[in-house]
């Protein structure tokens, strides 16, 4: 019995057409637009926690200071551990204090503050975000504005 040779491609180069890479780099493009800003979010939020977690810090600090000498003038305006995205201030009198953590580099436009109530406050966020007001009672941790 014969056989036919079979027939190969031997003249037709292997790959991609030009259309199956368009259709990938689509589907590519949909992801990350889908995915990235998100990821951004989520970066944003871990970064807020540095400012939270120190106000907090330093809240127990002044508070110990205020226990010792009876007054919150004069305390320590310090961080222990080093901060990169947030700059902290204080503003102190005998029997009154604010701590106040203001965003620098990609946190610029959060502000977030602590007194001697521990009454916590936004008072800033950058624009996107919703939330802050005066009347704030709360640190904003999320672009919706849920503490």
């Amino acid at each position: 019995m014969l056989t036919r040779p079979s027939r190969t491609n031997a003249g037709h180069a292997q790959g991609f057409t030009l259309i199956e890479l368009l259709i990938v780099v689509v589907i590519v493009a949909i992801l990350a637009a889908v995915a990235l800003p998100s990821y951004r979010e989520y970066m944003l939020r871990g970064r807020i926690a540095e400012a939270t977690s120190n106000l907090q810090e330093m809240r127990t600090v002044t508070e110990r200071w205020f226990q010792d000498r009876r007054t919150y003038v004069g305390m320590p305006c310090t961080m222990t551990s080093a901060t990169t995205n947030f700059a902290f201030a204080c503003v102190s009198d005998a029997n009154s204090y604010t701590v106040t953590a203001t965003g620098a580099t990609t946190m610029a436009g959060f502000v977030y503050t602590i007194d001697q109530t521990n009454a916590r406050r936004t008072t800033a966020l950058p624009s996107g975000w919703t939330g802050a007001s005066a009347a704030s009672t709360c640190w904003v941790r999320r672009k919706g504005g849920t503490c």
